[in-house]
């Protein structure tokens, strides 16, 4: 690999406001012998984004592809990209991460990259001798218009039978991690699945979820003797047991063979409620519209009414009734709802991150009787405050504040005048929970202050008994730590 340039470009930009108008969006003004072309008064210029509660959308893909067997993620851009991801990576799920770059140079940046990603495709082809290379293309790649499927498919054809190159256009521009992750899914699914006869199998496409999610829902799937193709799985690969030597690929992730064979199952699961109505160009909709796979799109199967749900179309293709040991846990979770309900009914809470996480998170404290007051997402969604207000038909959203594409600065401003007795977001939420003196409970992408971000469990009836629990041990935590003499029977 090329090493890594700290030369950035300084570009001086004019910005324009509307007089009068103190929140309209800023327009590029026009520069001409030394001048701004506008007569506008000149303003201080506002932060378009502050603290982005997001990631970019080549990180989402790089996680994709690290849920492939035998695969590496390989960013076409400078290598900066790469470093900044790879730390965001390591930092949540404790594992070794390699992700290869094209390492644009300047040059490169001028007169493009191909030379730069057709050396780093053979680097990576001979030092870890992968399966596949998934190459997702960085801002700097997509603004310049670098044609890399085309600069692969020459790369390919020039060097038969090597690794398998899967390309995906996922600028951070134009989305965040969730929406690479989505994007680079349908994309391996085009890549891979051919016209297969029929089969008993089943697709399930999870989302964006933790590692221990992945592992839950496949052992639900089992229970119900179910065969599953889990796209994609990192359940190992970023979370993985120790090794005795350094391997340069973790072992684990959807096997390539079995992608091949989505288009002949019986059935597709997608879940994530903003993909329910939604008009998406899904992996799902994709095997669909070109295989005539069924799809059967889903909530996220947190809390009871969404876990039902999920378990109701798992018998469904299964035909056959809940198995008994799921009906146990679903038992234990009921009763431990009516035993704590009088600790969390009536609490606010405020929730940011991923849209899908928020709006599964949402449902559950509905259930238990917890207000939610703020809701949001740094991801731009416009299914995501229907799918709130739905979740909440039935409960007293008054006062609920729902925001779309927020940064962090705008979430804090609403979540101070709001007040919630709890926060439920990602390691992220911390320093506003700090300031508030509320606690904060952990969930989803990212977790870098504390260990075990990776083995979170979000989904089904043993997920949220484990959230159901934590829930009301913070809230007596804080009652005890809070009390003036202290008292160790509750």
């Amino acid at each position: 690999m090329n090493p890594p340039t700290t030369a950035t470009l300084s570009i001086p930009i004019a910005w324009q406001f509307q007089p009068g108008v103190p929140d309209a969006q800023p327009a590029l003004g026009v520069a001409g012998e030394g001048r701004i072309a506008s007569e506008a008064p000149i303003h201080e210029p506002r932060a378009a984004t502050r603290n982005a509660c997001k990631v970019c959308a080549p990180l989402g893909a790089c996680v994709v592809f690290s849920g492939i067997e035998n695969c590496v993620p390989f960013l076409h851009g400078s290598q900066g990209c790469a470093t900044y991801i790879r730390r965001y990576l390591i930092s949540h799920f404790r594992e070794p991460v390699d992700i290869a770059s094209s390492s644009f140079s300047e040059e490169d940046t001028v007169f493009g990259g191909a030379r730069n990603l057709r050396l780093g495709l053979a680097n990576v082809a001979g030092q870890y001798t992968p399966q596949a290379i998934g190459v997702a293309t960085t801002c700097l790649a997509e603004t310049i218009g670098e044609d890399v499927p085309r600069i692969l498919a020459e790369h390919g054809a020039a060097n038969s039978g090597g690794p398998e190159l899967v390309p995906v256009s996922t600028p951070a521009y134009a989305g965040t991690h969730v929406d690479g992750f989505h994007r680079t899914v349908r994309r391996v699914v085009e890549h891979f699945a051919t016209p297969t006869p029929p089969h008993a199998g089943i697709n399930l496409l999870p989302g964006f979820v933790s590692p221990e999610d992945l592992r839950h829902l496949k052992e639900l799937v089992a229970a119900f003797g179910l065969p599953c193709t889990l796209l994609p799985d990192y359940s190992d690969t970023l979370d993985g047991a120790s090794w005795p030597e350094y391997q340069r690929v973790q072992p684990g992730g959807t096997p390539t063979r079995a992608i091949r064979r989505m288009s002949g199952a019986r059935a597709t699961l997608e879940l994530g409620h903003t993909l329910l109505g939604s008009g998406a160009d899904t992996a799902g909709r994709w095997l669909h519209q070109t295989h005539q796979v069924p799809r059967m799109p889903l909530a996220l199967p947190i809390g009871l009414r969404e876990t039902d749900a999920f378990m109701a179309a798992l018998g469904e293709l299964a035909e056959s009734g809940c198995p008994d040991d799921i009906q146990r846990e679903r038992g234990r979770l009921v009763d431990a709802m009516v035993d704590g309900h009088k600790y969390v009914f009536g609490k606010r809470a405020a929730l940011f991150g991923d849209p899908d996480l928020v709006i599964g998170l949402c449902s559950f404290l509905d259930e238990i009787g917890v207000r939610p007051v703020l809701c949001a997402s740094g991801t731009r969604q416009a299914a995501f405050e229907p799918a709130i207000r739905e979740v909440l038909d039935h409960s007293e959203a008054d006062d609920l504040q729902i925001l779309t594409g927020a940064d962090h600065a705008r979430i804090s401003e609403v979540a101070r005048e709001v007040r919630p007795d709890l926060i439920f977001s990602s390691s992220k939420g911390y320093p506003l929970a700090r300031e508030l003196e509320v606690p904060l409970i952990r969930v989803g992408f990212p977790v870098h202050d504390r260990i075990g971000g990776q083995r979170l469990l979000h989904v089904g009836y043993r997920g949220a008994q484990r959230f159901f629990d934590l829930i009301v041990n913070t809230i007596l935590e804080r009652r005890q730590d809070r009390s003036e003499t202290g008292y160790s029977y509750l």
